[in-house]
């Protein structure tokens, strides 16, 4: 056990994470050169276009020190405050942790949730100050930021160009000295937590997972403690750039095991696995619940895709361990799943995956957050969806949940921020300059008000340089009302919101507005229409699509037109009282888009 060092690499989106992770992988020789390439442990698709890390990606590099061959095990993960959850897991997998600061960025918001997150864990950090040989790096500067963020001199933090790897060869040894051996008892039960899993179409569940007593072998029978399902491990081994079979996993290593499990509802991140012979008295406090954030249904396009699409989200979830379901059904689009997301980026990260991976088609209904409605007869309700609602007459006042938003950013913007914050209801609640021209925000905001557009906002009324970090501190009373809009009279479930008060006007015309240009002309008149209640606040209208009836008269009494055009009229009229309105995929999407 003392050659094995547990590690992760934790910094902001875009500090060069996944580079480092690349230089430090060469240097172990751990990939030949033919294998190597651009951000490596980035494999999906979706994170090269996007240039940004989506899943933790864990690997096993062999380093010789003073000529002593060690096992580092690396987990790389995301930066994007949407998937802070994957860092959480990693955090509480490993021992110590890598800071990476970029030298011309310096410490922005997700480097010092990500920081906490790791000291309340007791985990050793060591910080590197990355791109050094840019520009616009400040070297200095930055090196101090670090200093008195965590409180170390100035020669401690590792100075490196993850790009060219200059100054990378140092970390490797202060991995093997700084970063402590796992502790652990060989000789006691085995105790291992999962800490990630995919499926298998033809293997079945694989866990990934982190020994912390005993040891796991390949033929062991074992224990899934919070579930109680037994199997036998038909395969464990090391995670390289691929799975690579070893026989066993020894105490404070990191392996995967399969175990021929084809029900993905088995499998739960977090759980612990022991032996059946001499299980574990208790099992590893894993990592908190995940507290999904925003909310939205997903629906099959063709409503007999319904299992298919059960069973699609059953394995996704094996993989993403954040996103939760659950079966609902509405008026508009049949049987489908609500769904809780940490953010609009992971929504639209689970969409593009889902058809990607899975090729399922799915369409998705206006994102919102959970709020608790108090009755006038005492009870209180947990609401996600404006259909939930109870009448108004039966409601005694409604709760939303509230935020504490973290913005550190350049003060040349500070008075753009203020303004954004105060127009989405945010309040001050302390304000300090860490440098010269960085200062940080602390504003008091509903979290409803950040689920549309508030981050593209942010970083357009600040060029780019403003981070952000938020967590849930509670719920407070709040003036919501329901808004629906009428397609022809009638209510589309799937784009009604729940909304403030005093945003409802603004945001009902916008809405009819945008729905004018997305939903197709039929040969009737479709008013679009936003109402609170029985009350109208907005109206525009598709307007039909119209034969020319008049054109085989050439000339003649102006009577012959007249009766034609009255004909028409007529049956322009039964066919708008029985007329359905077909809303095309675009124009629910639109409704995340306004801005």
């Amino acid at each position: 056990m003392k050659h094995i060092r547990n590690f992760c690499i934790i910094a902001h989106i875009d500090h060069g994470k996944s580079t480092l992770a690349d230089r430090l992988l060469e240097l172990t020789k751990t990939l030949g050169e033919r294998d190597m390439e651009n951000q490596v442990l980035d494999d999906m698709d979706l994170e090269k276009e996007k240039g940004i890390t989506i899943k933790s990606h864990a690997i096993q590099m062999e380093y010789v020190y003073k000529g002593e061959k060690y096992l580092l095990n690396l987990i790389d993960t995301p930066g994007h405050v949407d998937f802070s959850y994957e860092v959480s897991r990693s955090i509480a997998s490993c021992e110590g942790a890598l800071l990476v600061v970029d030298a011309s960025q310096g410490i922005q918001a997700q480097t010092i949730s990500n920081l906490y997150l790791a000291v309340d864990h007791n985990l050793e950090i060591i910080p590197v100050l990355n791109k050094i040989d840019m520009e616009a790096a400040q070297v200095e500067v930055v090196t101090d930021q670090i200093c008195d963020l965590i409180g170390c001199d100035p020669e401690d933090v590792y100075k490196v160009s993850a790009r060219t790897g200059e100054g990378v060869p140092p970390i490797l040894d202060a991995i093997v000295e700084k970063i402590p051996a796992p502790k652990g008892d060989p000789d006691a039960p085995l105790r291992a937590l999962i800490f990630d899993s995919v499926f298998n179409p033809f293997r079945g569940v694989i866990a990934y997972f982190k020994v912390f007593d005993g040891s796991l072998n390949k033929g062991d029978r074992v224990r899934f403690f919070n579930t109680g399902m037994d199997y036998v491990a038909d395969e464990v081994g090391v995670l390289k750039m691929k799975l690579v079979p070893t026989g066993g996993v020894s105490c404070g290593d990191v392996g995967y095991a399969i175990c021929g499990i084809k029900s993905a509802t088995e499998v739960k991140v977090g759980d612990t696995i022991t032996s059946q012979e001499r299980p574990c008295s208790t099992a590893i406090a894993g990592f908190e619940e995940v507290k999904p954030m925003v909310f939205a249904g997903m629906y099959p396009v063709d409503a007999s895709k319904f299992e298919e699409l059960r069973s699609v989200l059953e394995k996704f979830q094996l993989n993403d361990a954040s996103f939760v379901y659950e079966p609902e059904s509405s008026l508009a689009l049949g049987s489908g799943f609500r769904c809780g997301f940490l953010g609009l980026l992971h929504l639209e990260i689970v969409q593009e995956r889902l058809f990607r991976e899975f090729n399922m088609d799915v369409i998705t209904t206006v994102p919102n957050v959970s709020y608790k409605v108090f009755t006038t007869q005492g009870e209180v309700m947990d609401v996600h969806n404006p259909s939930g609602m109870p009448a108004p007459t039966l409601i005694d006042h409604i709760e939303e949940p509230y935020i504490r938003a973290q913005i550190i950013s350049k003060s040349d913007y500070f008075g753009a921020i203020m303004k954004l914050c105060l127009d989405r209801r945010g309040t001050l609640t302390g304000q300090h300059f860490i440098t010269a021209d960085r200062v940080e925000l602390n504003y008091d905001m509903p979290l409803s008000e950040i689920v549309f557009g508030f981050y593209d906002q942010l970083k357009t009324v600040s060029r780019g340089y403003a981070s952000f970090d938020y967590h849930i501190t509670g719920y407070r009373p709040a003036r919501l009302v329901r808004l629906d809009i009428l397609l022809n009279g009638e209510p589309a479930d799937a784009l009604s919101s729940l909304i403030h008060e005093d945003n409802a006007y603004d945001f009902g015309r916008k809405m009819c507005v945008k729905l004018k240009d997305l939903i197709p002309r039929q040969q009737f008149d479709i008013p679009i229409q936003a109402a609170i209640g029985a009350k109208i606040i907005a109206r525009e209208t598709v307007k039909q699509v119209r034969k020319d009836v008049t054109a085989k008269c050439y000339g003649g009494d102006i009577t012959r037109k007249r009766k034609l055009l009255e004909k028409q009229k007529e049956g322009k009229k039964r066919m708008r009282q029985i007329g359905t309105v077909q809303v095309p995929q675009s124009a629910f999407m639109a409704v995340l888009k306004l801005d």
